[in-house]
């Protein structure tokens, strides 16, 4: 992997991080976190259950339980949920029943092994990605330490058809299309870039290239940006372990995972453009809340989600504008 840039050291943002406050949630884990089109915000928690929440009034309820482990989410147009389901696939959830069918749990006649995060188009297809088909969601390090590219894009048509667009991704994870939809935004964490899939062409570019954390969930936000979450910065003792021998690598993974190299605690969020470049780059080195890997922007507010707490951080925008836009340091456009 490239050296990682010189911000990946810094432990706070250039721009002052906006105010926030936390929302506590009846469960431990939300991974990403989304808006429905009343504006309440919708998260899954570890223990299987999706909850809706009105953020003002400190109301929530459970509207579901998938009972797996869910990560992405995505609102339909009909206003029914797609929920990446780590253990059992890729799931549709209708808010108003509670029910929950399977739409994909298998590929080619292999079962998902991680099922990550997931997009939608307006006439119903759904792009979703699997972050590795040899690591379960438990065991993710496992796949950053082998740095072996075993992540998928997929698209599933309307009629059911799945089909695998790309794999040999690194750690395939956030995605999301552009407002027009003629393109596709997608993260690879262990890449660790952004990069742009030409919906008419199937053309692929790098669009935010050697970032200076580690990208997961990626959302559409207001005036065309794309917010990413980022859980860590940028681990040059992993990265370098990801390239040792491959003995010294199974040593490592015979440890618990206590022992295993761990980035440090912040709280990090970037904005992007559909070409990849800057617009925001918010980071803070708050004890309360760390490791976010999604967010999704209502209102002015950026609601955030960590899988390391029992809650929600909501981060009030105000004046927060994209400013000059630019591109990170270290990367190439």
């Amino acid at each position: 992997m490239p050296t990682p840039p010189a911000r990946a050291a810094e432990t706070t943002s250039p721009t002052p991080f906006p105010p926030a406050r936390l929302v506590p949630l009846s469960g431990n884990g939300a991974e990403d976190v989304v808006i429905d089109a009343e504006g309440r915000v919708l998260c899954g928690v570890e223990d299987g259950r999706i909850l809706r929440l009105d953020v003002d009034r400190r109301l929530e309820e459970t509207i579901a339980d998938t009972g797996g482990r869910p990560l992405g989410l995505e609102v339909l147009p009909d206003g029914r949920i797609v929920v990446c389901d780590a253990h059992r696939g890729l799931l549709r959830l209708d808010p108003a029943t509670g029910a929950v069918e399977t739409l994909v749990d298998m590929v080619d006649d292999v079962p998902l092994r991680f099922c990550s995060n997931a997009t939608a188009a307006a006439d119903g297809t759904i792009w979703f990605t699997e972050s590795s088909s040899r690591y379960d969601f438990e065991h993710y390090l496992g796949a950053l330490l082998e740095h072996r590219p075993s992540g998928r894009l997929l698209r599933r048509d309307p009629d059911g058809r799945v089909e695998v667009v790309l794999d040999a991704l690194h750690f395939a994870n956030g995605v999301a299309l552009t407002s027009d939809g003629s393109a596709l935004l997608f993260a690879e964490t262990n890449g660790p870039r952004l990069s742009r899939l030409d919906l008419g062409t199937g053309a692929v570019t790098v669009i935010a290239d050697n970032l200076p954390g580690y990208p997961d969930n990626i959302s559409r936000g207001a005036d065309g940006r794309f917010w990413v979450a980022f859980p860590t910065s940028r681990n040059p003792g992993l990265e370098k372990l990801a390239t040792s021998p491959a003995w010294v690598r199974k040593l490592l993974w015979s440890l618990p995972d206590a022992l295993l190299p761990d980035g440090p605690s912040t709280t990090w969020l970037m904005a992007f453009d559909e070409q990849g470049r800057l617009e925001a780059d918010l980071q803070d080195d708050r004890a309360d809340f760390h490791t976010a890997t999604g967010a999704a922007e209502h209102d002015g507010r950026l609601h955030v989600a960590s899988p390391q707490h029992r809650a929600l951080l909501v981060l009030d925008l105000g004046d927060v504008a994209a400013g000059p836009r630019r591109t990170p340091a270290g990367s190439t456009p």
